[in-house]
């Protein structure tokens, strides 16, 4: 075996040129292709986190009449005495946070301006409130005893030119069909980073929202979150009702979920077309080589290698392009994935309807697509080898040694 990589090595460097550029082809597929997986894991991560965090949490807890995509504010459409349900669930030792939330559709106006919004009431000494508290670029967060104040996105704010403390109209249907109007003022502006959601969403006091909507007492919902994404089913088991409906974080996001399974069905048809792309190089440079020492070959065929042999011979060369070409893929695509996992790739308001993409898509690299990547552009470089080392050892020794 030493022996064979000797000859391999020594054969390798007879064109250094042509080599190098050889591993340089498997290198670019390689760090190419763990760039793109990054992004897109990076992409997808990010969606599913800002959807749990700002719209779905980790569990919701509905009226059982609850329908998706629908915002009612009749009184079996919501949830009566909320607090004794937030109670029961956060017994459980796995929850983190459980809050009621209320959320009603409203038009907002200001001058001769108007935008239709989502009022989201919270309770705002809620830890689930963490993602608006953070992301406070101006003015104060609302407090529960406010009756005037509201928060709004940076990107509403923007679009119809608000800045704090300047007095807006809210117009909402009430839970019993009455239209109510009323002034406030904007005591903040937050962001979230994430276009799709600070665009459309105010949020006020939980108890404001209720005396604005007529729902006293009453929830749209129970927001929950856990230690961990994947205690979700145990705790909607735990918590299972006739009364209620309890969604998971999967359930809810379903687009999300089938988003990224047809996301990576693309990346797979890319992933074959690089590297059937960086075979070729591969195996163009080992048909040259068999080419150029063809009297070599028949040289050694004559004195006794077997043809098993000659095909080990180029085998052991292209698994040496491909050791040198996968090893420097990985180090300048880690190089590269470094960088967008730390400065991202700003894609700016670019959204899809239940998706909330950040402005930023941060790359993240894990152990086992690194670990894949580098397996599978190993093999397929091997495996590219096979034509020009079987065409090695196929040549007949006479016939070879009158090749000039």
């Amino acid at each position: 075996m030493t022996q064979l990589f000797k000859l391999a090595y020594r054969n390798l460097w007879r064109n250094k040129t042509r080599s190098f550029l050889s591993m340089l082809a498997v290198a670019g597929g390689v760090a190419l292709l763990l760039l793109m997986v990054s992004v897109l894991e990076g992409e997808m991560r990010g969606a599913l986190n800002n959807t749990i965090r700002l719209q779905s949490g980790h569990l919701q807890i509905r009226p059982a009449s609850y329908e998706e995509g629908k915002v009612s504010l009749k009184w079996e459409d919501l949830i009566a005495d909320p607090n004794q349900l937030v109670d029961k669930v956060k017994s459980l030792p796995q929850v983190v946070e459980a809050t009621p939330r209320l959320n009603a559709s409203a038009i907002l106006s200001i001058r001769d301006e108007s935008k239709g919004v989502q009022i989201i009431g919270v309770d705002p000494a809620s830890t689930a409130n963490q993602p608006y508290r953070q992301g406070m670029i101006a003015g104060d967060f609302i407090q529960a005893d406010d009756r005037e104040g509201i928060l709004i996105g940076n990107i509403l704010a923007d679009k119809l030119n608000l800045k704090v403390n300047d007095k807006v109209n809210l117009l909402a249907t009430t839970s019993n069909g009455d239209v109510d109007e009323q002034l406030f003022t904007v005591r903040g502006i937050f962001t979230t980073r994430t276009p799709g959601f600070d665009e459309f969403n105010v949020l006020m006091p939980l108890a404001k929202a209720q005396t604005f909507t007529a729902t006293e007492n009453h929830a749209s919902a129970i927001f929950v979150m856990l230690q961990e994404n994947e205690q979700a089913d145990a705790v909607a088991q735990a918590l299972k009702s006739n009364n209620y409906q309890i969604a998971t974080w999967r359930d809810q996001n379903q687009f999300v979920v089938q988003f990224e399974d047809y996301a990576n069905a693309f990346f797979v048809v890319l992933y074959l077309i690089v590297l059937g792309i960086t075979a070729t190089v591969v195996t163009n440079t080992l048909v040259m080589a068999v080419f150029e020492r063809t009297r070599e070959i028949g040289i050694l065929a004559a004195i006794g290698m077997k043809g098993r042999g000659i095909m080990a011979q180029f085998l052991m060369e292209a698994a040496l392009l491909a050791t040198g070409g996968v090893i420097l893929g990985l180090i300048l695509g880690g190089a590269a994935v470094y960088y967008y996992t730390v400065n991202g790739i700003y894609i700016g308001n670019y959204g899809i309807t239940g998706v909330l993409f950040e402005d930023r898509i941060y790359a993240y690299l894990t152990v086992d697509n690194m670990i894949n990547l580098a397996v599978v552009a190993y093999i397929v470089t091997l495996v590219a080898s096979l034509y020009p080392a079987r065409l090695a050892a196929r040549m007949e020794p006479v016939e070879a040694l009158h090749e000039q």
